[in-house]
């Protein structure tokens, strides 16, 4: 499996930036085996964290911060200017950005470019979550795949050494290596199917003039009741949409939670289309869209709070 992954980031020109691949057993273990054991206070590492970063990044990081291995900096959503100022501040000599690579509740990617930009100017490790993206976006569907962990040869025998999360677990089950495996396969030989995830965003697009922008759609609703009302309505009409809902998401900023596959046709988004027409009012939608920021600012906020008072209480 790990000389597959390997094979698929050398063989194409698909964006992967290692040129080795480490698997291992659990897909959301590889953050926590970068910063298994504690260090010397010499060594204690500064990381500047998304506010909208999949849990499982979040909880990998509250560990590490309970072993007084990183001081923790969230940076507001995607926003490149607060990152850097928060880089210009900290005097900490070794840092890290992590980052999803598409953002699994909201759809949006994150700024590539002005990451790389920023990693040139401040030299940074940067770690990429990439679940959502894998072998679906970027040239040929490269990115860099959630699972394993893509990295260059000192690093995976740095893991395999002293991450302490690699070493205590046991191996991947052989059925879920071959899966992995065929997907692997599946991508490489079948590049039909990631057109077609791209096709069905597109006629999403055009139908309902929701300016989307990958396969996975979040459509604000506002109230839990009116969320909850249009997931029961969906699945009457045969599509099963979770009503999302908080603690998930701040409270009025419910969604419907909609994930585009190249097994869905043009006329399975036309009709999914036509039922959600019936309980939400995509001009609202469009709207609702436009105050992400605020609910954002709000999010960070809380989030800065909670981290005050757990500090107080520990």
């Amino acid at each position: 499996m790990e000389s597959s992954i390997t094979s698929y980031s050398s063989s194409w020109a698909i964006g992967f930036s290692a040129n080795m691949a480490l698997m291992v057993a659990v897909g959301s273990i590889a953050s926590l085996s970068v910063s298994g054991r504690k260090p010397q206070r010499a060594e204690k590492i500064a990381v500047f964290s998304d506010a909208l970063n999949h849990a499982s990044i979040i909880d990998g990081l509250r560990l590490a911060e309970r072993q007084q291995s990183v001081e923790i900096f969230v940076y507001k959503h995607c926003d490149m200017s607060h990152l850097e100022t928060l880089l210009l501040d900290c005097t900490m000599a070794k840092k890290v950005v992590v980052t999803d690579g598409l953002f699994s509740m909201d759809g949006d990617f994150a700024p590539m470019i002005e990451l790389a930009e920023l990693r040139k100017k401040h030299g940074f490790l940067l770690v990429i979550d990439d679940a959502h993206g894998t072998f679906v976006c970027g040239k040929d569907g490269g990115r860099l795949p959630r699972g394993f962990i893509a990295c260059s040869k000192k690093w995976k025998q740095l893991i395999m050494s002293r991450g302490r999360s690699f070493i205590f677990s046991t191996s991947m089950p052989v059925p879920i290596a071959a899966a992995a495996h065929a997907a692997v396969i599946v991508a490489k030989e079948e590049a039909w199917r990631r057109r077609a995830i791209w096709d069905r965003v597109q006629d999403f697009r055009i139908l309902t003039g929701i300016p989307i922008t990958s396969h996975i759609i979040s459509l604000i609703v506002g109230r839990e009741e009116k969320a909850l009302r249009a997931s029961q309505h969906l699945l009457k009409s045969g599509f099963h949409v979770t009503a999302i809902r908080p603690p998930t998401v701040p409270p009025n900023s419910c969604r419907l939670r909609i994930t585009l596959t190249a097994a869905h046709t043009r006329k399975d988004v036309k009709q999914l289309v036509d039922a959600l027409s019936v309980c939400i009012d995509f001009q609202d939608i469009i709207i609702l869209h436009g105050r992400r920021v605020i609910e954002e600012e709000s999010l960070i906020s809380s989030r800065i709070e909670l981290a005050i008072m757990s500090r107080h209480l520990s």
